[in-house]
């Protein structure tokens, strides 16, 4: 899924079978949109919350058998019926989009990775669901994925989180390296900044690949589909750590010549 939170997910590629497009775009559609009422816009945390808390009541007429008030829900409801899809995953996205509008910091990695467990995990369970493939150790590599590839979107996306008074590096880290929030809001690259993002570079990297055997339990196509989205995630990283993790100046995003790159390595996989 692309921009902000879904910029490393790929949304209902021409990889992705035809029969399943439509539910995926569905579900895309879902979390982009409340994505936006967390994050798009000039409205109030109240407004951002009340917005979020509405779509939580659709989901409540969606459990209790009741039929939804707008045609986003309408389709969802159909798509959670005929595939049998855990509505607690779509009340996780909601949770997390509410948790950015209140909170901006984060002490420590465990709570950066519950925050993704929620953000990004349920995005690709809820792919796993489709298909019909939900054994523990798939859901546990797809979650790897999922958490690394919205990693990879905090590292590329430090200096456009910071204008929005959010810091995902855990707080814990900057003394570690030698930095304050004072090298974020003046963009100020040293090489205690680039071991900071190093450092958090490869522990994303090590996760993204301990996720990636996941690739051959997906069935055809869609295998492809999460190979192209392993690899495009490494891809990101890999630059973050080229530019030594000056995003202020060097914000990484795939081009042309990346695509080559990504379909080259995804046959090695």
């Amino acid at each position: 899924m692309p921009v902000d939170h879904y910029e490393n997910f790929p949304v209902a590629s021409f990889l992705v079978p035809a029969p399943l497009r439509c539910p995926i775009e569905v579900i895309y559609r879902f979390a982009r949109s409340a994505d936006d009422i967390a994050d798009e816009g000039d409205a109030q945390p109240e407004e951002r919350l009340a917005g979020l808390a509405a779509y939580q009541s659709q989901l409540d007429r969606i459990e209790t058998g009741q039929t939804p008030e707008t045609p986003l829900f309408v389709d969802l409801a159909a798509v959670i019926a005929q595939y049998q899809l855990p509505v607690q995953l779509f009340r996780d996205l909601l949770d997390a989009f509410a948790q950015d509008v209140v909170k901006k910091r984060y002490a420590n990695f465990a709570e950066v990775l519950d925050y993704c467990r929620r953000s990004a995990n349920p995005v690709g369970r809820l792919v796993l669901h489709l298909f019909e493939r939900t054994e523990p150790h798939q859901l546990k590599q797809s979650d790897a994925i999922c958490s690394a590839l919205q990693l990879a979107n905090f590292w590329q996306d430090i200096a456009i989180d910071w204008k929005k008074d959010r810091v995902y590096l855990p707080q814990c880290d900057l003394p570690t390296f030698g930095i304050s929030e004072d090298d974020i809001a003046s963009q100020r690259w040293s090489e205690n900044w680039g071991r900071l993002i190093d450092f958090q570079v490869e522990r994303t990297r090590q996760m993204m690949l301990s996720g990636a055997p996941l690739v051959h339990d997906l069935p055809g196509r869609m295998g492809w589909e999460i190979r192209f989205t392993v690899q495009g995630g490494l891809r990101i990283l890999e630059g973050v750590q080229r530019a030594r993790g000056d995003v202020f100046r060097h914000r990484p995003k795939l081009g042309p010549w990346d695509w080559l790159i990504l379909a080259s390595r995804s046959l090695t996989m």
